[in-house]
């Protein structure tokens, strides 16, 4: 359990003066930051504000208590408020934000910025708006069960900090107070990257040609299926060999390398049942930061959870959009010019079927698919989050979503990008014997890159 909970006194000293410059009678919003099980500490980075929903309102305001029950004397009125959130958009917020973090950051909680009486009359509300984004913004496989609660009160002017059960239904325990203070958190963050290449491959057979598999669902096992066998991987950092107790001590950025088992088949047919095979491959760059009380072990924790939802996000948004122009297919053969993704499909599809919804089974000639690229945006004090793009957005969305999303501006001439491929899907019938195509190699100014290729055996 979180006893301690150390928030960046620079950008909560910030986010202060926003509150008390905004004139607003209550505000919810995101803590960013991160929770350590060894230390029972929680670390504060930011704190990001829940923009309007799409209707302009606000994600929460002040309400009065219901006149049917009775007037009550003027004195009472603001003794008596409580506040209302929208408790749907705040874990949709969470989750597109959640989207945006590298390994070492996750959104730990909410804040609230009300007086003492009204966040006392709002107990019910506040933990099932947490309850919320913990179920939107999940903390890691075996997530935890608390996440964090603060109160920025200003009548009078005070921070505290709670424990926020998340398992249980909600009682009179499932607030519990914590030790809250601030100081310097992110410069003291270590800082680690990774290159990591993976190679996934998954029969599809004729024994489960009756269970239908779509591309997206194939593939979102595929990766499910890795995330297991990512977890067992060993890593070097700067060429040594991580021990579990290792302690990092250079200020510099660390270079991470997974060492990956020998291959295991976790799924085998033999050709003659092989209905096909969905190849993964490619590339994914990867930063995780971490406290320097916390073991090595810890920040290569965090660069596995990172790659695994690198891929889990890319594929989310491909689904989420699968009704955009990016995600519809013409039958027939379609390649994009230049370096830009191609783009190929054949029989056994409609031609307005998103490529994310095609049938494996139903596919007779060669499809393909391009997911995002991931593009890394400096942040605070040397850090960095990050956003996806399509082959056919821009660098002004990317400004936009951090805007927008993690109320934080990026101005032209100060940010350096690392963009990246995702996966490439696509699907080549051939005669007798299974061709792996390469992806978009050695192209300058990519740090990630991948393809997914569906093959078909006659």
């Amino acid at each position: 359990m979180v006893k301690v909970v150390i928030g960046e006194e620079a950008q909560l000293k910030l986010a202060e003066a926003r509150l008390e410059q905004s004139s607003t009678a209550a505000q919810v919003g995101l803590v960013i930051g991160k929770l350590s099980s060894t230390l029972d500490r929680g670390f504060v980075f930011d704190l990001v504000p829940t923009p309007p929903n799409d209707a302009g309102a606000p994600a929460c305001s002040l309400v009065e208590p219901d006149k049917r029950k009775g007037p009550k004397p003027k004195s009472q009125s603001s003794d008596s408020q409580s506040v209302s959130i929208d408790k749907d958009w705040v874990a949709e917020h969470a989750r597109q934000v959640s989207r945006m973090l590298v390994g070492g950051m996750k959104v730990v909680g909410i804040y609230v910025w009300i007086s003492e009486n009204a966040f006392k009359n709002s107990n019910i509300v506040l933990c099932q708006t947490v309850m919320g984004v913990a179920k939107a913004a999940p903390l890691s496989e075996n997530d935890w069960d608390e996440r964090l609660l603060i109160h920025i009160c200003y009548s009078p002017r005070r921070w505290t900090c709670r424990n926020c059960m998340v398992t249980s239904n909600i009682t009179s325990s499932s607030l519990r107070p914590c030790d809250f203070k601030m100081g310097k958190v992110l410069t003291s963050l270590q800082r680690f990257r990774c290159m990591y290449n993976f190679d996934i491959r998954l029969p599809i057979s004729h024994s489960n040609s009756s269970n239908v598999q779509t591309m997206s669902e194939a593939l979102r096992h595929e990766i499910s299926v890795h995330a297991k066998y990512l977890k067992s991987a060993k890593a070097m950092v700067d060429g040594n060999l991580v021990v579990h107790n290792d302690v990092s001590t250079s200020d510099g950025l660390r270079e991470v390398e997974l060492l990956l088992p020998f291959v295991e088949d976790t799924e085998v047919c033999s050709q003659k049942d092989a209905l096909g095979v969905l190849a993964f491959s490619g590339s994914v760059s990867s930063f995780a930061y971490l406290n320097h009380r916390e073991s090595i072990s810890q920040a290569v924790a965090d660069i596995k959870d990172d790659i695994i939802m690198s891929l889990q996000s890319r594929l989310d948004i491909i689904c989420d959009e699968a009704d955009g122009e990016t995600g519809l297919v013409d039958t027939g053969t379609q390649k994009a010019r230049g370096d830009a993704d191609s783009l190929e499909v054949g029989d056994g599809m409609s031609g307005e079927t998103p490529v994310s919804q095609i049938v494996l089974q139903s596919l007779r000639k060669a499809c393909s698919l391009s997911l995002p690229r991931r593009v890394f945006i400096p942040w605070l004090a040397g850090t960095f989050v990050c956003d996806y793009l399509q082959p056919s957005e821009t660098f002004e969305l990317v400004r936009l979503n951090a805007s927008s999303i993690l109320n934080w501006r990026i101005g032209f001439g100060i940010w350096d990008a690392f963009e990246g491929f995702g996966t490439r899907v696509s699907f080549q019938r051939v005669t007798g014997l299974i061709v792996l195509g390469d992806g978009d190699k050695g192209r300058r100014g990519l740090v990630a890159e991948g393809e997914a290729i569906w093959e078909r055996l006659i």
